[in-house]
């Protein structure tokens, strides 16, 4: 029992930076395309 509440003191913490990072790398795509797009009807 000790050592499933210590997969729960790393894991969880792990597991929500690792969904956090996966939203917010697809945030930055959107916004990179969004600049692209920007600078293509500046030109």
């Amino acid at each position: 029992m000790g050592e499933f509440i210590n997969l729960l003191d790393y894991g969880f913490p792990v597991a929500i930076a690792i969904y956090l990072l996966v939203r917010m790398e697809n945030k930055l795509q959107q916004l990179t395309d969004a600049i692209k797009n920007l600078s293509k009807k500046d030109a």
